[in-house]
């Protein structure tokens, strides 16, 4: 299957909405969401392995949103925990793989050992070269917009820019993911069709690949599918089929 896709029309940038957890927890007879969580690490696995061995640049996960403070607290507590075993458990891969860790969202609000594990693994991953992994924490597209605009109107307010002058480049520059290039193509999980408050911005051109497996049971074919479904597909941004071919 891998040797289908081509390696010269990859996406640069996949972003994945990683829903099903807690249907998957369900549909296996577990009361607890948890269990589904617990879960989901060989899906992560697989698919940052896949996107590294193939050459893609950046993959950020939905890891936690802004919305998911107000699940249960039992939940959000194990689910902080899971997130300080998973950086344990994968820096070590993640040297030897050549990947780099960064991080989105309000990680101010995580709980102080989460930040400082980050911070941790973050550092020692600085200096590799191949896949950027981006865990969205405590992050929404809205957030992400707004804390933007503060910062373009603080620097309206010293003037250092001039509301005229204002582009859409200000703005790339004044999110959480300066300096990442745009989405190339977003895969969400579960078989919702929606994107959730994700990446509202960084989505505006991307190619949307929806799959009803829950991310527990997500693995390697299922990326690999999702890559021959965006090489077959005709990206214009906004031009005509007829232009492209010019």
């Amino acid at each position: 299957m891998k040797e289908s896709i081509d390696p010269n029309n990859l996406p640069r940038h996949v972003a994945v909405i990683m829903d099903g957890n807690g249907r998957w927890a369900k549909q296996k007879g577990m009361v607890s969401r948890i269990f589904g969580h617990r879960h989901a690490i060989k899906a992560v696995e697989e698919v940052v392995e896949g996107c590294a061995e193939l050459g893609i640049g950046f993959l950020t996960l939905y890891t936690f949103s802004t919305e998911n403070w107000d699940r249960p607290q039992e939940e959000v507590e194990a689910l902080m925990e899971l997130l300080v075993q998973a950086i344990a458990d994968q820096t070590p891969k993640l040297l030897k793989n050549n990947i780099r860790l960064l991080t989105i969202g309000d990680t101010e609000s995580l709980p102080r050992r989460c930040r400082a594990d980050l911070k941790t693994a973050m550092d020692k991953t600085r200096n590799n070269t191949g896949l950027s992994l981006i865990l969205a924490l405590s992050y929404s597209g809205k957030w992400d917009i707004v804390q933007g605009i503060k910062k373009i109107a603080r620097a309206v307010q010293q003037g250092e820019l001039s509301p005229e002058a204002l582009s859409e480049r200000d703005l790339d520059g004044a999110l959480a993911t300066a300096g990442i290039p745009d989405v190339d193509l977003m895969i969400r999980t579960g078989g919702d069709r929606r994107i959730s408050n994700f990446l509202l911005w960084q989505l505006a051109y991307a190619e949307l690949h929806f799959t009803d497996v829950f991310w527990p049971d997500f693995r390697r074919e299922h990326l690999d599918q999702a890559l021959r479904d965006f090489q077959g597909r005709e990206r214009r941004f906004g031009k005509t089929s007829e232009q492209l071919k010019a």
